[in-house]
């Protein structure tokens, strides 16, 4: 019943669950999902697992259904609201419909659907802080080789592919010197750090890929030259390799800048990770395509620099077709979510299931 799924939506958003912090979630999760007839259990990271067993069909494969569990900031005391038939937060904060809206349409898609393949089910923990839940699942409970992930926003286009993102981690270290008395005597970090930003190319380069510092920390006092400062960058794109160089040029240009100013830097590179894409013509991206039809959407796929929880479980081997919730403006405080789109994602819901039992 769409009503039904629409108060736990609104009761889901109430609990509180920014990355990290999604024990509560995680808990209410297993409750629910124990109340539609699923075994259910965490793993050691945290991590949800439930198996459903088929219903009107025999001997088909399993299909893996995902969402996550954790939210962005600020994700605290969320009290959402109706209004014309939009559902959004009264307050200063986020909604939450990323991913909490995937996850009322799954549960409730799961409960009305006459006819399923058997279900597993994985809700991770820290997708909103790179992935975290997904990369350290427990996948030998999960035997499933194709599913859905219900974490796109648009219902009209499906996502088949992610980038390789790179994260990357600069501490400079320049010498402390009082500002007013002997500044020729210090190194001033804080300007060597923004002299290697500002020679860093951020923003789009091009069609596929993406560069930005993100967080810039420094300096103890406005009258001491600043010994030491720490920012974090990242890059992004489509082509593993593009990627792979970007972070590298990113390094020598930070390092090179750095050391023209007399300071030092350490630099980590970390791959959180790899571009990974599925055909168009794959069987989950058919079916998602198929039951889109059902509520009237003619779906695209598409290819985001953003990054899901499928790009780790297409690089585990399970093909994972990205289908919309419905949610806009996610990461905002102006998100929210039309509630006719959820009632949209449920038929979809309830249509993937039927055509994967098929």
């Amino acid at each position: 019943m769409p009503e039904r799924m629409i108060e736990q939506f609104m009761e889901m958003v109430r609990i509180d669950s920014e990355s990290g912090n999604e024990g509560k979630m995680i808990d209410y999760l297993l409750k629910e999902f124990a109340k539609i007839g699923a075994s259910v259990a965490k793993d050691s990271y945290g991590n949800m697992i439930a198996k459903l067993p088929a219903k009107g069909c025999e001997n088909k494969e399993p299909v893996l259904l995902s969402c996550h569990a954790d939210t962005v900031k600020p994700g605290v005391g969320i009290e959402p609201i109706i209004e014309n038939g939009v559902i959004r937060s009264e307050g200063n904060t986020i909604l939450g419909a990323d991913d909490k809206a995937g996850i009322a349409e799954m549960l409730e898609a799961l409960r009305v659907a006459e006819v399923r393949p058997p279900i597993e089910v994985a809700i991770s923990r820290q997708e909103e802080v790179g992935l975290l839940g997904v990369k350290n699942l427990d996948y030998s409970k999960l035997t499933a080789k194709k599913g859905f992930l219900l974490d796109n926003d648009t219902l009209d286009t499906i996502v088949i592919g992610g980038p390789s993102y790179f994260t990357i981690d600069v501490t400079i270290k320049g010498k402390a010197a009082h500002a007013g008395m002997e500044p020729e005597k210090g190194i001033n970090a804080i300007q060597a750090a923004s002299n290697a930003i500002s020679k860093l190319k951020l923003g789009r380069l091009d069609h596929e890929t993406t560069a930005n510092v993100g967080i810039i920390n420094g300096g103890m006092v406005r009258n001491g030259v600043p010994e030491s400062v720490t920012f974090l960058a990242e890059c992004r794109s489509l082509d593993h390799s593009k990627a792979e160089k970007l972070a590298d040029e990113m390094k020598t240009i930070i390092s090179k800048e750095v050391e023209s100013y007399g300071a030092t830097s350490e630099i980590k590179i970390e791959n959180m990770c790899k571009a990974v894409s599925i055909s168009e013509n794959s069987p989950v991206v058919k079916v998602s395509k198929k039951a889109l039809k059902k509520v009237g959407i003619e779906a695209t796929t598409t290819f985001i620099t953003g990054f899901t929880d499928a790009s780790i479980y297409n690089n585990h081997g399970i093909e994972m077709s990205v289908v919309g919730i419905g949610a806009r403006l996610e990461h905002s405080l102006d998100e929210h979510i039309y509630i006719d789109d959820m009632k949209k994602a449920l038929i979809m819901i309830v249509e993937l299931l039927r055509l994967s039992a098929e």
